[in-house]
């Protein structure tokens, strides 16, 4: 989803600062992305847990372009398990990588979009931050249950990205979120039950390609969404309808 992402941006003009952890598949992606597109892109370390790391890309990101004038919040991490057998801290630790991720970078590029008086936030949520795993879905598939403390974290990004909407409008800066639907990852896909009963969920009957989240990437990140603001847009081919 990610490479998609960026891929759109600089498909339509834009430049991308690709950042996770795997700073040499960043920077991979990034190579490609200039070739291609003629970019300016670059390919750097990012861990959103930690403050300092967050200060370092930031500086580099302000040398470079001198300004920044939109955030996507993609990244996010989870620990999958029931309820019953989760501990305060392994939840809590959910939660981190999921709104708390997305706080810590987005409190700190506020800081320059206000500055700046200009900014767009796009923050990447989830299905599952609107509606429940349905539990029949994993049965007989050895995939454990989308863990709640996913879906809890991905529903205060939605509120989050709200809140940034009303309260930071006066700064002139917007603030949507993408809500995906199912899209599995490679080896998920590779469970056969699994992605046809992802298939027979969704009205489109199909899952999610990268690609799905390209439109909605460039439509949020552009001047076509100027007026649009505390948006939460799904990607999820009718999951959310039934």
């Amino acid at each position: 989803m990610g490479k998609a992402m960026s891929e759109s941006v600089c498909r339509f003009g834009g430049n991308a600062v690709i950042c996770s952890r795997n700073t040499e598949r960043n920077k991979e992606l990034a190579a490609r992305l200039n070739q291609q597109y003629s970019a300016e892109c670059i390919g750097t370390y990012l861990d959103f847990c930690d403050d300092s790391s967050i200060k370092t890309l930031m500086s580099s990101v302000i040398e470079k372009y001198k300004t920044i004038d939109v955030l996507i919040n993609n990244a996010a991490f989870s620990f999958p398990d029931y309820i019953e057998d989760q501990t305060y801290e392994s939840f809590m630790k959910g939660l981190e990588g999921t709104i708390g991720g997305t706080f810590n970078v987005t409190s700190n590029v506020l800081k320059t979009m206000i500055n700046q008086n200009y900014g767009n936030i796009i923050s990447v949520a989830s299905m599952y931050g609107v509606v429940s795993p349905n539990p029949n879905l994993y049965e007989d598939t050895q995939i454990p249950p989308n863990p709640s403390n996913y879906g809890s974290g991905k529903a205060a990004v939605i509120q989050f990205t709200k809140y940034i909407a009303c309260n930071y409008a006066k700064y002139n800066i917007r603030a949507n979120c993408i809500v995906p639907g199912a899209f599995p990852n490679i080896d998920t896909q590779n469970n056969v039950q699994f992605i046809e009963n992802l298939k027979r969920k969704t009205p489109l009957n199909r899952i999610g390609k990268p690609d799905d989240l390209a439109g909605i990437t460039v439509f949020l990140a552009s001047e076509a969404s100027s007026y649009i603001t505390g948006q939460s847009i799904h990607v999820d081919g009718g999951w959310t309808a039934w």
